[in-house]
């Protein structure tokens, strides 16, 4: 197999799995699909916690200490703060939007948003995706991104089901996504010490958390406006080792 093997079966396996929900989604009654939403939305809930538990991590206790949870706090503000600044929530409703108006314009406008959003984050935000993708580019084999293309796949009917066409268009962002993580992974080694992949992963599961309770109509948390927490997460880390 080549490098980059287990992004195209990701690819593959989402946009078929959404195709699939697509096709049988219509003969399923309104209730049924509420129920699968909310399952979704609790499944989600259980993966944002299996991954916010990274910040007890041993590989970050032995670079912060026991601030794992000041880390998470500290990358999760400063990335609200630049994300509502820079109105990141409210430009991906404008680009989903008008992706709604070119490709899928029977579909209300807030469920499209869902429909994109929802598994994009859910496919793109966890330690599967971060660590597979390294894997792959590192040449030591796409094992763990297989693992993660079958239950995305999974999903991706689930939601399309569900959500509707707007799933789709989440395979692009899985595409591009582990595809520079696999091409970083290729070119430039092992860039993320594991302590900061953990630190990261640990933000991703909050945000992930986040996303169940807008799965389960609880709270409309503006999780796009989180989003640069991922990337100051790692940076929070690597400042306080250089301190300390």
């Amino acid at each position: 197999m080549f490098i980059g093997i287990g992004t195209v079966a990701n690819v593959v396996t989402v946009a078929v799995g959404a195709l699939v929900g697509l096709a049988f989604g219509s003969r399923i009654p309104e209730r049924t699909k509420d129920l699968i939403t909310a399952t979704l939305g609790l499944v989600t809930l259980v993966l944002g916690l299996s991954s916010a538990a990274a910040m007890n991590s041993d590989a970050l206790a032995a670079v912060v200490g026991r601030g794992g949870l000041l880390i998470v706090i500290g990358s999760l503000l400063v990335g609200g703060i630049v994300g509502s600044a820079l109105r990141i929530e409210q430009r991906l409703e404008g680009a989903v939007g008008w992706l709604r108006d070119r490709f899928a314009r029977g579909e209300t406008s807030g469920r499209f948003v869902d429909a994109v959003v929802t598994p994009t984050l859910l496919f793109c935000v966890g330690p599967l995706t971060i660590l597979g993708s390294l894997s792959d580019g590192l040449g030591r084999g796409a094992d763990q991104l297989l693992v993660k293309a079958v239950l995305d796949g999974f999903a991706a009917i689930a939601f399309a089901a569900s959500l509707g066409a707007g799933v789709v268009l989440s395979a692009v962002a899985v595409g591009v996504l582990q595809g520079l993580l696999t091409l970083l992974g290729y070119l430039v080694g092992d860039f993320l010490p594991l302590a900061h992949i953990d630190a990261l992963t640990a933000t991703g599961g909050v945000i992930l958390m986040a996303l169940s309770l807008r799965l389960l109509n609880l709270k409309q948390i503006p999780v796009g406006d989180m989003l640069p927490a991922l990337v100051i997460a790692p940076v929070l880390v690597a400042l306080v080792d250089v301190v300390l």
